[in-house]
């Protein structure tokens, strides 16, 4: 637990550093001409499409015709916007994930080492080839389990529990990995997890909890669309933050862990000869064959 925390409040003051903030604005320009490239040209048609969709079901025909019947039949116009985003914004999370891993996640971990554990041994037990693979493995994964949990999501209680633990579990696989590749050596990567899995995976759930509230600034450019424009960016932004603050909590975290796991190496010493045992003398044709010309 108070390695847990320390790494916390670690992460909150690290991420008020101008340097942080500067290069928190790298991935936002990169999302913002991807998603404001893809709105212009499959926003329209993609909420055309959905407003199709849910026009032919007979059921929410009924459900509108009751909504007109209680005033509230303007929630129609909105609906079909509404049902973009969400299908839109596990696609922003993912990739917003991913381009910090590659474009901040190695400055921040160096900032770190630099500032806390400069001593630290590098073993480099992770490979920039092998950190691809297991973030795009557990970016498949991940959507895999979100594609096959999104009928769940109608159950209300499940959509508030569901995606943030499938978010915290990749954030949790790709942070940690990204974290230790440089210092620890597989071994130590492997014991460290092992040890401190339970941690890990309670710092990338609410790390997903957190990375919820943008989806709140995000849907309000569909119920405002004047200020569209402006608060997607906004949205990505926040989003950047959220992980590069997951970015540094995992490497606080981590970093700590492995200077302790190595220290306790290093405390460990052969236990000393029993009182009273004789120490194991050579036998006669060793010591024979050794000094008897």
């Amino acid at each position: 637990m108070n390695l847990f925390l320390d790494s916390f409040w670690r992460a909150v003051a690290y991420c008020l550093r101008p340097r942080v903030i500067a290069l928190s604005f790298l991935p936002l320009i990169l999302m913002v001409a991807l998603a404001l490239g893809v709105g212009y040209f499959y926003w329209e048609p993609a909420i055309d499409w959905v407003r199709t969709a849910l026009e032919g079901s007979a059921i929410l025909n009924n459900v509108w015709g009751w909504l007109q019947g209680i005033g509230l039949g303007s929630l129609k116009t909105v609906l079909a916007p509404l049902v973009v985003i969400f299908l839109v914004t596990p696609i922003i999370v993912v990739i917003s994930l991913l381009v910090v891993a590659v474009m901040m996640t190695p400055a921040l971990l160096s900032l770190v080492a630099e500032r806390r554990f400069p001593a630290l041994e590098r073993k480099r037990g992770g490979s920039l080839v092998l950190g691809v693979f297991w973030s795009l493995g557990s970016t498949l994964l991940a959507i895999i389990a979100l594609v096959v949990s999104v009928p769940l999501w109608l159950v209300p209680p499940l959509i508030l529990i569901l995606p943030p633990l499938i978010w915290g579990w990749l954030t949790y696989r790709v942070m940690t990995f990204d974290a230790l590749a440089e210092h620890a050596s597989k071994e130590e990567r492997r014991e460290l997890i092992r040890r401190h899995r339970g941690w890990l995976f309670g710092m990338g759930v609410m790390t997903g909890y957190l990375g919820a509230a943008p989806s709140l600034v995000w849907a309000s450019g569909a119920l405002f669309a004047a200020a569209f424009v402006v608060l997607v960016p906004l949205a990505i932004w926040i989003y950047t933050l959220v992980f590069a603050f997951s970015s540094l909590w995992f490497s606080h975290y981590c970093l700590a862990a492995l200077q302790a796991l190595r220290a306790e190496s290093a405390t460990q010493v052969t236990p000393p000869v029993a009182p009273g045992k004789p120490l194991p003398l050579p036998d006669d044709s060793t010591f024979n064959d050794t000094f008897v010309p």
